[in-house]
């Protein structure tokens, strides 16, 4: 069993979706690891993590849709409001979508379905630098000593 560890920042722009699939199954083809589990990891309270559809951008804005109904910005009923309007839906989202995801690696790739792809959730109404933390375990063939 081997195991890598990565970790990347991408500055979002504002609320919105940002494609990190690639960028992922770069890593997963950096390390010699053909099987095991790509483990991703965003380390912040407002912002997430999400597989969802990759070929029609508007099922990402019917999520946003969903999201605002379900945490609205500048409920007044929210305590918590520090850094403005979005502040506790942001966290209210990424508690409903959130921090971390698992997609098993085949063959030296990500297995992921056909309209799969893994997306950074970002919360906030404005940008913000947001880490994510790649930890790839697996093995690179069947003779690996384990």
């Amino acid at each position: 069993m081997r195991t890598f560890q990565h970790s990347f920042t991408i500055t979002t722009e504002s609320r919105s979706s940002i494609e990190i699939t690639s960028r992922l199954q770069k890593l997963v083809q950096a390390t010699p690891i053909k099987t095991g589990i790509c483990q991703i990891f965003v380390r912040h309270t407002s912002a997430s993590l999400m597989i969802t559809e990759n070929a029609d951008p508007s099922v990402r804005r019917d999520l946003e849709t969903l999201l605002a109904r379900f945490a609205p910005d500048g409920d007044p009923d929210y305590a918590h409001d520090m850094e403005g309007d979005d502040d506790m839906a942001a966290h209210a989202r990424s508690v409903l979508t959130g921090s971390a995801l698992s997609v098993p690696i085949g063959e030296a790739r990500l297995l992921l379905g056909t309209w799969q792809g893994v997306y950074l959730y970002e919360h906030r109404a404005s940008s913000h630098q947001r880490e994510i933390v790649v930890t790839l375990m697996g093995s690179s063939g069947p003779n690996e000593s384990r």
